[in-house]
């Protein structure tokens, strides 16, 4: 009728121009990758990395929470045995690797319902309860001189990978310096994202492979060159006779840092407080991953002792029993020396 308005429904008009937008291009395109991306996007199966990473700082932040929180009350521990590592060690778990486990992966599940994720806690008996205490995403995480792309990839690529608790017997010795929370993006095996958390001393560092790093990364430089008494940090609780070779192959003037956790392990590799991470034994990729993917992104390395990179898919083995080497710097010279 003239003089009465029309109501036009604004989103309603956005959804249906996006919706025509994107079948012009998949309709008139000849570009085959144009015609995935289309495909992909519509069943849901693309992932922006940039959410990936702050949904990653934040899982183990979380995790970290509940890892301190249960620490103030040693009878919340509820400390049992896992069974024995292969070196005879004891393997425990308390009721922080539980919880941190159940804020950490029902975290990341609901923000990313449909990817993969791997946490070393996955057989905990009794699953985990529902709980409110999810986190969301809060890009200030990410301090704000980091320019950080939104970069979308294919879900069926993405393999997350989850320690809940970094260095459980340590923490039930209250030696907290060793104990970290950590999560590790791999794509197509590779590790582009590392976040390393730190929950006693609030520290967290984490890298996106040539994308971004936190701050305390960008002040890192490598060093030039080779050191002929290189520092090389070891476990504690699984050092087989890593000390011994270490010595035979980079001379007694070398020095041994012994330590606990493969993520601070890392980060002292990273910090310069060790030249070379070194074990001789089996390890879980959960263990090593972060660690990996930050060293990647400071140019550094991590090999097996077979100089092989290690493959985080989803569909292998999450053991590598291969052994590590880790270096910041001239990894190649210190490799061959270990297998002079």
């Amino acid at each position: 009728m003239i003089g009465h308005s029309v109501r036009v429904n604004r989103g309603a008009v956005l959804l249906v121009g996006g919706i025509l937008l994107i079948a012009i291009i998949y309709l008139f395109t000849n570009d085959n990758e144009a015609h995935q991306l289309y495909g992909n996007l519509r069943n849901g199966r693309q992932i922006n990395l940039r959410k990936l990473l702050i949904g990653s700082i934040k899982a183990a932040k979380a995790g970290g929470i509940e890892v301190v929180t249960v620490s103030r009350n040693v009878e919340q521990l509820n400390q049992r045995s896992k069974g024995k590592t292969k070196e005879g060690v004891d393997d425990p778990l308390t009721d922080a690797d539980s919880k941190s486990h159940c804020i950490m992966k029902s975290g990341l599940r609901r923000l990313f319902p449909k990817v993969e994720i791997i946490s070393e806690e996955d057989k905990i008996h009794g699953g985990c309860q529902d709980t409110s205490a999810y986190f969301d995403l809060d890009p200030t995480v990410i301090h704000e001189n980091a320019v950080i792309p939104d970069e979308m990839y294919n879900i069926e690529d993405i393999t997350v990978w989850i320690d809940p608790l970094d260095a459980t017997k340590e923490y039930t010795e209250k030696l907290y310096e060793y104990v970290t929370t950590m999560v590790c993006v791999a794509v197509n095996g590779v590790p582009v994202i590392g976040v390393i958390h730190s929950p006693f001393s609030g520290k967290t560092t984490w890298a996106w492979v040539n994308r971004a790093m936190s701050e305390d990364l960008l002040l890192v430089k490598k060093e030039e060159n080779v050191t002929n008494n290189p520092t090389i940090t070891v476990s504690r609780s699984h050092s087989g006779d890593v000390k011994e070779k270490a010595s035979k192959a980079f001379g007694s003037d070398s020095n041994i840092l012994i330590a606990a956790g493969s993520g601070y392990k890392v980060l002292q590799v990273v910090s310069k407080n060790a030249t070379i991470y070194l074990h001789t034994t089996r390890i879980k990729k959960w263990d090593v991953c972060a660690g990996n993917a930050i060293l990647s992104a400071l140019g550094g390395r991590m090999s097996t002792l077979e100089n092989d990179s290690i493959d985080y898919s989803s569909d292998l083995s999450p053991v590598n029993d291969k052994g590590i080497l880790a270096t910041l710097s001239h990894h190649d010279y210190y490799f061959n020396k270990y297998t002079a």
